[in-house]
């Protein structure tokens, strides 16, 4: 027997400028019971600008856990809910993707009102590969996952693409400068759709010197170049057996490990690297 649940329907608001809202995402928003939304002030002066009157419920991240059963029961009464997050598409680093797990779980449709997505517009706009790209949201502001996260994106080939918050960017860029390198290029979207969008490309390098002084205002996304890995390979490749030693040695590792890694990395006997640098010594 059919159930007569209501619909849970993602609604994607504009990220800046109002006029980018969906004739769908309108009529979706007149025609449900109850909005929830992530921020009812922000999301109320949207309503009023199209002119829609509804109960608008706050569901943000700190109170999901106390709001998801009321939720739950909402729907299972029939009640048609639409999720809205404070600018862009919910569910992604927001708490509408655990409320659509639950939804899930319980046998609730749902249904997605495409629209905006800020790091997608910031990609296209990059002038980086966007064939193949991974979206890491906002990075953890505990320091050791924030270094297990970045030690694991060192070798990423594909493009990298982050959210940031103003106050913490700075802070971002020395990480970045640290894991990707000084020369790593890195694009930054500010203010997408609004009045002072920009788009700023620089080396990491250039980047730490440029933000050092600025005033940083707006929301960010953070765009890094992928590492090239056939460059990186060739370099490597052209470093020769006494440089790749050096430089094992230097980042601390004893005479027998080095000795270890650099013939792994030209892949040749452990035996032919020791006869190399005695040759070389005497």
């Amino acid at each position: 027997m059919e159930n007569k649940f209501g619909t849970l329907y993602l609604v994607a608001t504009p990220i800046g400028n109002l006029e980018d809202i969906t004739f769908r995402a309108i009529k979706i928003l007149q025609q449900v019971d109850i909005i929830l939304a992530e921020d009812t002030r922000k999301t109320l002066k949207l309503l009023n600008h199209f002119e829609i009157s509804k109960k608008l419920i706050s569901f943000y991240r700190h109170n999901e856990g106390v709001k998801k059963d009321y939720v739950l029961d909402l729907l299972k009464e029939g009640k048609n809910l639409a999720v809205v997050t404070d600018a862009g598409t919910p569910g992604i680093s927001d708490p509408g993707e655990d409320l659509v797990k639950l939804c899930i779980e319980n046998n609730i449709n749902i249904v997605p009102i495409p629209g905006c997505v800020a790091f997608i517009q910031a990609l296209i706009c990059s002038g980086f590969d966007t064939t193949r790209f991974v979206f890491e949201g906002f990075l953890s502001i505990n320091k050791h996952a924030r270094i297990t996260k970045l030690e694991k994106l060192r070798n990423e080939s594909r493009t990298m693409i982050f959210y940031e918050a103003p106050h913490k960017l700075k802070r971002t860029i020395d990480d970045f400068y640290n894991y990707f390198g000084k020369d790593r290029n890195v694009v930054f979207a500010r203010e997408i759709t609004k009045i002072h969008e920009e788009f700023l490309r620089f080396s990491l390098e250039e980047a730490k010197e440029y933000f050092e002084n600025s005033d940083i205002k707006g929301e960010f996304v953070v765009l890094v170049e992928g590492k090239n890995i056939e460059i990186e390979e060739q370099k490597f490749s052209d470093e020769t057996i006494d440089e790749l030693y050096k430089k094992y040695i230097n980042d601390g590792l004893d005479k027998k490990d080095a000795m270890k890694k650099v013939a792994k990395d030209k892949k040749i006997t452990k035996s032919e690297v020791y006869k190399f640098l005695l040759n070389k010594s005497n």
